[in-house]
């Protein structure tokens, strides 16, 4: 991510891309494939599936996804489907190598550590609020996205010079910050997400985490 208010970019959302690849869009199709391949792929490294196991599962998921595209109801959830999705077929293949193998040789979904286990149910979780975020994130307006970007520059922006890039005064800022938050909640996934977790969440930290990782779109 760049210090340059205007490098932000906003891309298809999620919703989109679903809708064009119900309607046999094959650009839309790649799009979302190389969108949550990275999200797959990682989902089966903490499973410590082979590569062809990975690979196995992973044009599993990809398959039932096709299956399924026209029944998914709400397409910003979609990140949250592939990770449960993935993780049934990383278990699943676990299962039969178990079966295949002296008793004992290796782990299955049930066998797996405690600690491991809260682990991959972590890294799920945060898969799915990272793609609800990103999906909400697209929505704002293009001011909002370029001062939450600035906002949440390391190292800091002054306010001085957010002001100069964006053209408000520097009074304004907190006040603009605290509008473009409160629509980014009231987005319908991210509301969906605070419902379903913790009315307290700081959707501040999730839009940190997001915009440090390199694979946002943000």
């Amino acid at each position: 991510m760049t210090a340059d208010a205007g490098a932000v970019p906003t891309g298809p959302s999620v919703t989109d891309l679903v809708i064009r690849a119900r309607n046999g869009e094959r650009q839309a199709w790649d799009a979302l494939v190389e969108r949550y391949a990275p999200l797959v792929w990682s989902i089966c490294r903490r499973y410590r599936l082979s590569a062809a196991d990975a690979d196995d599962a992973g044009q599993a998921v990809w398959l039932r996804l096709v299956d399924q595209l026209a029944n998914i109801r709400d397409p910003a959830a979609l990140a949250g489907w592939l990770a449960t999705t993935t993780g049934r077929e990383c278990a699943r293949l676990l299962r039969a190598a178990h079966k295949a193998q002296p008793w004992g040789s290796m782990m299955d979904a049930t066998t797996i550590p405690g600690g491991q286990t809260t682990t991959i149910e972590d890294e799920l979780l945060r898969a799915e609020r990272h793609a609800v975020l990103r999906e909400a994130f697209t929505h704002l307006p293009p001011r909002c996205q370029q001062l939450l970007a600035l906002l949440i520059e390391d190292p800091p922006v002054p306010y001085a010079e957010i002001s100069a890039r964006l053209g408000i005064p520097v009074g304004s800022i907190g006040p603009c910050r605290g509008r473009c938050l409160d629509k980014l909640r009231r987005h319908p996934a991210i509301a969906a997400l605070i419902n379903a977790e913790d009315p307290d969440s700081d959707t501040d930290t999730h839009v940190q985490e997001v915009a440090r990782d390199p694979s946002t779109t943000m």
